[in-house]
């Protein structure tokens, strides 16, 4: 009974090495980057959520770099992933958005934010132009000049006098809930002060869960993630039914625009509008926020920086005919050294791991394969976080932009 017993355990182990084999070495025309494709299933995700310990890259990364090359192969979550560090790569994938290649999320992120269908809010092709089209109109250099900089100012003013009756705060949130009621007025009017909802919130218990396994159970944090989504995509939606059957409630911003565009942009509806303001409302509450909560960080660390700072400022209201006069374009543009830190501050927080993407059908670059379906993680930061292209790249140093700009024409953004 037991050499049958040993037999059984034989052909199993046999079975599954042959499957491990098969996971680890997948077949293609061509050559795929060196590299591990992990355990099946789960792949070399342990290692990739283990987080580093400083503004560098990543150490997945930065250790199979050092081991592979520049361009490597592995599995996360249960996906096959070539990442690329090398520039010449990312860039020629990035031109080929829409060919070779289109936006790919991890699972949870996809159902969280609707990046699935043909009205999927990061589509290739009318979607996407539309969506980039509207959100500058509000938020980009021409909105900046003609009515958010004030706009700005006066909310800096309020939550800095705010923060200062507070005693110690926890930056990283009062940032955030800044930075989140600020967008949604601008996008639908919101007012923090005076609403009963607390959208803010729901927004941090969103971040909080929704990072995680995408099993939509009761009991699980993705579940609540998902209840908590769907809780502010019904008040956004309510927002957008008002508007629509009151036009008295009409105030110009973002929401305006979009009912204004269903007329001639079918993908437009009353689904597909909540969607796209929950996207931009989380894009600027989590990305902003922690560069923001960055800047603090190295000014704190920098008494030199605050010091130039301070004085390009003081140097600002000195020429003014009435120093109590709010911010002018023309002052904006010449604030020659804050661009500088905005620039570093930019250059050194890089808040994702790197720009995520799906091949749409089999090509050939730098030499290796990439196969249809196969996800490439284009790792951004390696540019800038590259010894060779600037000296002690993880440290803070404004000044190392002062040959690389030229002022005083070149504006903040």
């Amino acid at each position: 009974m037991w050499a049958i017993g040993l037999v059984v355990v034989a052909l199993a182990v046999i079975y599954y090495t042959h499957l491990l084999f098969k996971w680890r070495n997948p077949k293609i025309e061509g050559v795929l980057p060196p590299g591990s494709m992990g355990w099946p299933l789960i792949g070399e995700t342990l290692q990739f959520i283990i987080p580093g310990k400083s503004l560098d890259l990543h150490p997945f990364v930065k250790k199979r770099m050092q081991k592979y090359g520049p361009i490597f192969k592995t599995s996360l979550v249960g996906r096959p992933i070539i990442v690329s560090t090398d520039y010449e790569m990312n860039k020629y994938i990035l031109q080929h958005e829409g060919t070779l290649v289109e936006l790919w999320y991890l699972d949870s992120f996809a159902k969280v934010f609707a990046l699935e269908g043909e009205t999927r809010v990061n589509a290739i092709g009318t979607v996407h132009k539309y969506l980039r089209s509207i959100t500058l109109n509000h938020f980009g250099v021409e909105s900046l000049k003609e009515s958010v900089l004030p706009k700005i100012e006066d909310m800096l003013h309020t939550n800095l006098a705010k923060w200062a009756s507070q005693g110690p705060v926890d930056v990283k949130q009062v940032i955030s809930v800044m930075v989140f009621n600020f967008t949604a007025n601008k996008i639908f009017g919101y007012d923090a002060e005076n609403s009963k909802e607390k959208l803010s919130e729901n927004y941090t218990k969103i971040l909080n869960s929704f990072i995680s396994l995408p099993l939509n159970i009761p009991g699980t944090s993705f579940h609540k993630c998902m209840q908590d989504r769907q809780k502010m995509l019904k008040l956004l939606k309510d927002t957008l039914m008002e508007r629509l059957n009151d036009p008295s409630k009409r105030r110009g911003d973002f929401l305006d625009q979009a009912i204004d565009d269903m007329k001639t942009e079918k993908f437009l509806t009353v689904d597909f509008i909540p969607q796209q303001m929950f996207g931009i409302l989380f894009a600027s509450f989590e990305s902003m926020s922690t560069t923001l909560t960055l800047t603090f960080k190295f000014l704190s660390e920098n008494p030199r920086v605050v010091e130039e700072l301070r004085a390009e400022h003081e140097a600002i209201l000195k020429k003014r005919e009435d120093p109590n006069s709010g911010l002018t374009w023309e002052e904006y543009r010449s604030m020659t050294f804050t661009q500088m830190v905005v620039n570093e501050t930019l250059r050194i927080s890089n808040i994702p791991p790197g720009l995520f993407r799906k091949a749409l059908k089999d090509f050939q670059v730098k030499g290796y394969t990439v196969p249809a379906g196969w996800t490439l993680m284009l790792v951004t930061p390696a540019i800038q976080l590259n010894p060779d292209t600037f000296k002690d790249p993880v440290t803070f140093n404004p000044w190392r932009w002062k040959a690389l700009l030229h002022f005083p024409t070149q504006p903040l953004i």
